[in-house]
């Protein structure tokens, strides 16, 4: 029997690739974003190299009420769902904590802790009805390490390494396995959306070193979840050869720099 994968945020960056990478691999995947375009183009796309099956299901993941909807129209599209990624996430402005953007703040705020929520709690008891499952909460090293200017990004990913231990706890009975995946500096569409389009600026994060990328990340989350039925990845911190943790990093061999 296929297995089933729900990957939300998947029209960009980490979730497209762990996409690919699991219906290259014969899984069944459903992809969820707030861009039909795209995500009516990835759908295509996999169909065509990998004829698997593919289900997209386009909403906002900061609407409570759009994410009801939308898992309650997919059950009657797809009969379980083997793994959640919860990888919808973003940051939003870099500013000292005295000129923060509220704006910024609830657009994080809504989308890695509330959206998160919103799209587990459908989820998470059609696993525990099916008896089994698995959740992936993709962290970051801002979950581990607060940085400068970094005040709530850092808080909101702390907050989903919180959930993670959590929902590790809550769904133990069930046989639901809950990882969280925590990636260091990773060139996708992260910065380009932090800094608002400012591409020269989003580049620059990355200048003299080698960052992870969104296939490095697929490769994590697709050896997590294809591991033994009995072992299970709780926590997983991940950085290029350049960085340290969420402050420390490489420019070149002598020059240590903050990098955020």
């Amino acid at each position: 029997m296929s297995r089933t994968i729900l990957v939300t945020g998947a029209t960009s960056g980490f979730g497209k690739a762990i996409a690919y990478l699991f219906a290259q691999n014969g899984y069944n995947i459903i992809i969820t974003g707030r861009r039909q375009e795209r995500l009516d183009a990835i759908k295509a796309d996999l169909q065509q190299q990998f004829k698997t099956q593919v289900i997209t299901l386009c909403f906002d993941i900061r609407n409570r009420q759009q994410v009801e909807t939308a898992i309650a129209d997919l059950k009657q599209q797809a009969s379980r769902i083997d793994i959640l990624v919860n990888n919808a996430g973003l940051a939003a402005g870099m500013s000292s904590i005295e000129e923060g953007s509220v704006d910024d703040w609830e657009a994080m705020i809504d989308t890695n802790i509330k959206g998160l929520l919103y799209i587990t709690r459908q989820v998470a008891p059609l696993m525990k009805a099916q008896g089994s499952g698995h959740i992936i909460n993709i962290g970051s090293t801002a979950g581990k390490t607060a940085y400068k200017n970094g005040n709530v990004y850092c808080a909101t990913k702390f907050a989903v390494d919180a959930l993670t231990q959590s929902m590790r706890i809550d769904l133990l009975p069930y046989s639901i396995k809950v990882t969280a995946i925590n990636p260091g500096m990773a060139e996708t569409e992260f910065s380009l959306v932090r800094f608002k389009g400012d591409e020269a600026r989003a580049k620059g994060i990355y200048e003299g070193l080698q960052p992870l990328s969104a296939e490095d990340i697929a490769n994590v989350v697709y050896y997590c979840a294809t591991l033994p039925p009995h072992v299970c990845i709780n926590d997983l911190t991940l950085t290029c050869l350049n960085q340290a943790n969420a402050i420390y990093s490489m420019k070149d061999a002598d020059k240590p720099i903050l990098t955020k």
